[in-house]
């Protein structure tokens, strides 16, 4: 049974985070609570964006994340990354970088030195994963995935492919270990393609349109940075292309849990809160220079 469509919308306006990445926040801004899309907390789009040829860093310093994951999905550009563990790397087109921040850390991210000097389009998202309560305070990890690493399902008469970031899609599992059911698909769409996504009636369900047009469960036309939100009431989403698309396709078991969240923290409760804010301000996160 195909899913009801309960809301298409856009991002709120776009944004600043840093000095190097203009976003549009999808939710929770446009949801109707912060946990309509559990367990996906936040998703910040950063709409194809040519930046000028600099010598100067472009980014975002040094700061704080407890209690969640950060997915950061490349499509054009490069973004350098460290953090207090040591960990640090880049991220180029077709990559993802699946950081679990857990007890704490601390992060900085900034356009990688060549892409800033010569130049170029930047197209990016970042996602917020929730954590468990049980999993708040689990040791911080990347999961690193090279375009290599993430599976690929070649669809019918080579009319594209789906990229299994995590969950699953048909028996093909995705490249990321979660730590609740999320299936995240990077759906790379030739004009005809039907794309079928079977998924549980209670996992909260979206899309995200990066370019092209396409249909949802035989709905509008929806073009570039339209976004559905899909009710729990069926058990598939089908994406029909239009023209030549590219779709980002979430779909999660929600955490049933209290949640607080107060900036780069997402715990269950205000002394939870409480607590990171103290810890970080005590140097309990380690140290990263900017």
């Amino acid at each position: 049974m195909d899913r009801t469509i309960e809301r298409v919308f856009r991002g709120a306006p776009e944004h600043w985070v840093g000095n190097g990445f203009r976003v549009s926040n999808y939710f929770p801004s446009a949801t109707d609570f912060e946990k309509r899309m559990s367990p996906f907390f936040l998703l910040d789009y950063h709409a194809p964006r040519v930046y000028d040829a600099t010598t100067k860093r472009r980014g975002v310093g040094t700061h704080p994340h407890r209690g969640f994951e950060t997915v950061t999905i490349a499509y054009q550009g490069a973004v350098a990354h460290r953090d207090s563990t040591g960990a640090g790397g880049v991220i180029r087109p077709g990559e993802v970088q699946w950081m679990t921040a857990g007890g704490g850390i601390l992060h900085n991210e900034y356009h990688e030195d060549s892409f800033a000097k010569a130049g170029g389009i930047m197209h990016m998202m970042q996602i917020w994963v929730n954590l468990p309560k049980r999993h708040k305070l689990t040791a911080p990890k990347y999961q690193p995935l090279t375009t290599a690493d993430i599976p690929e399902v070649r669809l019918p008469d080579d009319k594209g492919v789906v990229r299994v970031i995590s969950g699953a899609y048909e028996s093909t599992k995705g490249a990321a270990s979660t730590f609740t059911p999320a299936h995240m698909l990077d759906l790379r769409l030739k004009a005809g393609a039907e794309v079928r996504l079977p998924t549980p009636k209670d996992y909260n369900t979206a899309l995200l349109v990066l370019s092209g047009t396409v249909q949802a469960n035989d709905s509008a036309a929806l073009t570039e940075g339209q976004a559905v939100l899909f009710k729990n009431d069926g058990n598939e989403v089908r994406v029909h292309a239009v023209t030549d698309a590219i779709v980002l396709f979430l779909s999660g078991e929600p955490i049933e849990e209290p949640l607080v969240h107060y900036g780069p923290f997402v715990m269950n409760s205000t002394d939870e809160i409480n607590q990171a804010v103290e810890d970080f301000n005590a140097g309990r996160f380690g140290y990263l220079e900017d």
